[in-house]
């Protein structure tokens, strides 16, 4: 299975249905520090059960071009997640990313590599043009990754996303991969 480097024992690679436990696992680990940054996630989100089924449905639209679940795995243990989702083609080219590191390794500039290895496969294998972010106004370290990488802020977007249980305001970002 191709593998996306980040360090030397970390790489990015698409998830696989056999990755349901381990993904399951991880959000269960995670589950208070992702709790701020996500939406409310029912019980059956954190278990193996749900996390297949999704994953299947993910690797679905894979198959069509349009969606691309990565697991982050250092030394084969799952610590975060990446998606490119929402791929729209045709003289767009343009998807959306998201992403979260392990509370354990955050910090580390895991992220940031991860994001460079995936704006790389976007725009050498994927056929993309542009990759759009968003994060709350107040995830500045989230917004220091985008940065990182060379995507630029477009504009803040109120009530964008329901996160913790509320509307949420947004900062939107976007990376031009082909000038």
């Amino acid at each position: 299975m191709r593998q996306l480097p980040v360090d030397s024992n970390t790489a990015l690679r698409l998830l696989a249905i056999s990755d349901a436990t381990h993904l399951a696992h991880s959000y269960q680990r995670n589950r208070e520090h992702l709790k701020r940054w996500e939406p409310e996630r029912a019980e059956e989100f954190f278990t193996e059960a749900w996390q297949a089924q999704n994953i299947s449905q993910v690797l679905a639209a894979n198959s069509q071009g349009l969606a691309y679940p990565y697991g982050l795995f250092r030394d084969d243990v799952l610590i975060g997640r990446f998606s490119i989702v929402s791929v729209v083609r045709g003289a767009f080219q343009s998807a959306s990313l998201g992403y979260w590191v392990d509370h354990e390794c955050t910090g580390q500039g895991l992220a940031s590599r991860a994001v460079a290895a995936i704006l790389v496969e976007a725009a050498e294998h994927l056929g993309l043009h542009r990759i759009e972010a968003s994060t709350l106004v107040d995830n500045h370290a989230s917004q220091q990754v985008l940065l990182n990488n060379g995507f630029t802020q477009i504009g803040m977007a109120p009530k964008y996303l329901k996160i913790a249980g509320r509307w949420q305001d947004h900062n939107l970002y976007q990376a031009i991969l082909h000038g």
